[in-house]
């Protein structure tokens, strides 16, 4: 199974001209709210006007040059007020819409028959549900729905710009919810198999412990061959899983556990299992389990805490698309463990948004206003940034220009597709990691010696072959996944990237990742969860148990950054945290210098796995696959691995702890 899974701005951001005045018209459009895919040629028919909806309008911030000049002040160890941070109170203060304007926009919204669901303390927006023909009329546009011809969907959106009485264009800044770009949203979460983990998923032997412990009877492919002490003739078999030892010993980190910090974890829905598993696994690799569990709010103990919280005012409008929570129960458990394992005296704070789409970025806010931590892992994205409507763009990086005024770094799994040539037809960035206010954290394909050493590190971009067990001949059918990378046609170059220089020099659209970690599910994390397994071979019952498994891409690759930077602002010690620090690692630093980067090289070698046909055990029987590292092509033919920066490992992986 693969699942994939994605105004002026006066430096960092896209010119976003959101407001355009109709006069002498009493309303004013918002230009850029309906997106890219809502073509004419794809127009299929009017949406149903009884259907009900749920949405958000988004305020801009008062003073918005002023608020972006202050977090570029604050994460450039190059300025006087670096790491002067202020708290959310001083931000809303100083930046926030006041309750005069969030009232404004309740009054509207209620004149047009409405129902308020939230507005948060910092008034960024004004939650509300209706249906299709209240938004209809309250909104100036008839709503449709088209044909999303890369997912094979027919989604709701307006049939044009969406517009607002004309007394508030001075106050809203984009409305969110209306059409149905949720759909391209996906946890960055790789694995092979034909369930979700959450029904059942086990990787078949033989497997290895460690690289090249144990060798296929398959030679490599052409342009392929033996690395890091693999057989010169036969491509070794895919590993177990690889631990937090191996990986920490791998990357040179030691000396710091995570103690006295805190990193946020934003999925959506909440796995029932999540504290036991986490529990059971940290007892197998020799890791302290968690000291405590909370819920609602972040709580206090000895040991490290684990806090669940459902970000309050988030809506569910049951919707027949929505994906299932079981997908997202694996990418929760890849996520927590994989922090946990990088730093596990951290206390963790997992918000759940209900459902799989909007509300993503309401639990984004409700992190950042609330300040619940100063490190924020997120493995999802949506392919491709310019598919989206600037009015559901613009207000999110809005919430990361906080974050970064507030010291909280925002990380973002680059994406499981390439450059998404193989997905859209064409380049593109994912979103959010395209933001110029976040760090984007790309995949690797390692491996680990029995010593506990880099054996071999690649980027991460896979060829699958087909494998015949009988005459050992192995056929390319094509790219699978790998790390996402590429140059947003979206946001234009930020200054940190444009004084790096380098592989950078020339190019013009924020360039994605800036880091990576490991993320090949084929040299993966080793994780645990509760899995429901049905009947094997007519001979055993149907169990639900703990069961460990191997799991991979960028999604595993985000929260190793997030746990290491956890061990960094420890380090810090009175310092403080690093907030946002892509200026830091791009080597706009003061008198302490840059991180510490393994230049991860162009190799190509490949791996050989079994898998259970059914993705659980070989009552179907198997079959035999070669996995290739570092191989592009056709796929995601713009992207390379090389020295300096490039488009799939960004400027590499820490070596020890930044």
């Amino acid at each position: 199974m693969r699942k994939i899974l994605a105004v002026s701005l006066i430096f960092f951001s896209v010119v976003l001209s959101i407001i355009a005045l109709a006069a002498p018209s009493p309303r004013s459009t918002l230009k850029g709210s309906k997106p890219s895919w809502a073509t004419s040629q794809n127009y299929t028919g009017a949406a149903n006007a009884s259907d009900k909806l749920g949405f958000r309008v988004y305020l801009g911030w008062n003073n918005p040059s002023g608020a972006e000049a202050l977090a570029r002040a604050v994460s450039n160890p190059k300025s006087k007020s670096y790491r002067h941070y202020l708290t959310p109170a001083q931000f809303r203060q100083q930046f926030a819409p006041t309750a005069n304007q969030a009232a404004q926009v309740q009054s509207w919204l209620t004149s047009q028959g409405f129902s308020l669901v939230y507005t948060p303390q910092n008034n960024h927006y004004v939650s509300a549900q209706g249906t299709v023909a209240q938004a209809q009329a309250a909104f100036g546009v008839s709503m449709g729905m088209y044909k999303a011809k890369d997912l094979g969907l027919t989604l709701r959106s307006p049939s044009a710009d969406v517009s607002i009485p004309s007394s508030l264009a001075d106050v809203v800044s984009g409305v969110a919810g209306l059409d149905q770009s949720w759909e391209y949203i996906r946890p960055n979460i790789a694995v092979d198999g034909n369930a979700p983990p959450s029904a059942g998923f086990r990787n078949a032997p033989p497997l290895s412990a460690f690289w090249a412990e144990l060798n296929s009877p398959y030679g490599y492919p052409t342009g392929f061959a033996a690395a890091g002490g693999s057989d010169p003739v036969f491509v070794p078999w895919s590993i177990k899983g690889h631990t937090p030892t191996q990986v920490k010993g791998a990357y040179g980190i030691s000396g710091y556990d995570g103690t006295g910090q805190t990193v946020a974890i934003i999925d959506a829905y909440a796995s029932p299992t999540i504290l036991q598993d986490v529990n059971q696994w940290s007892t197998n690799r020799g890791l302290p389990p968690f000291d405590q569990v909370c819920s609602g709010k972040p709580c206090t103990s000895g040991g490290a805490t684990f806090t669940q919280v459902v970000s309050p005012g988030t809506y569910n409008v049951k919707d027949n698309r929505a994906q299932g929570p079981t997908g997202w129960y694996g990418e929760e458990t890849l996520d927590v463990e994989s922090v946990h394992g990088m730093a596990p005296n951290a206390n963790i704070v997992y918000v759940g948004a209900p459902n799989n789409y909007q509300d993503l970025d309401a639990a984004m806010n409700h992190v950042v206003d609330n300040h619940l931590a100063q490190i924020v892992s997120n493995s999802y994205g949506f392919h491709g940034d310019a598919r989206l409507p600037f009015g559901f763009v613009k207000p999110l990086n809005d919430t990361f220009i906080q974050a970064a005024i507030e010291g909280i770094g925002v990380y973002f799994s680059s994406g499981d597709s390439g450059d998404e040539t193989s997905v859209l037809g064409y380049a593109q960035t994912d979103w959010p990691a395209s933001s110029p206010w976040v760090t984007a954290v790309g995949g690797t394909s390692l491996g680990v010696t029995s010593g506990n050493t880099r054996a071999l590190e690649t980027g991460w971009g896979t060829h699958t072959y087909n494998c015949n067990t009988t005459t050992l001949a192995c056929t390319d059918t094509g790219y699978l996944y790998g790390s996402g990378g590429g140059y947003s046609t979206l946001f234009p170059q930020p200054d940190y990237q444009t004084n790096y220089g380098g592989n950078l020099t020339g190019k013009t659209g924020r360039a994605v990742p800036d880091i990576a970690a490991l993320g090949d599910p084929n040299t993966g994390y080793l994780v645990g969860q509760t899995q429901t397994f049905p009947q094997f071979c007519n001979a055993h019952p149907a169990t639900v148990q703990y069961d460990e498994y191997r799991l991979g891409g960028t999604s595993l690759s985000c929260p190793i950054v997030a746990g290491i930077m956890a061990l960094s602002d420890q380090k810090a010690g009175v310092a403080g945290p690093h907030g946002f620090a892509n200026p830091f690692f791009y080597g706009a630093s003061g008198s302490g210098g840059p991180p510490s980067y393994y230049d991860v090289g162009s190799v190509k070698t490949a791996v050989a796995r079994r898998n259970f046909v059914d993705g659980i055990d070989d009552c179907f029987g198997t079959v035999d696959r070669l996995r290739t590292f570092d191989h592009y092509s056709v796929g995601s033919p713009t992207q390379f691995t090389g020295p300096g920066w490039d488009n799939v490992t960004g400027l590499g992986v820490f070596n020890g702890i930044p």
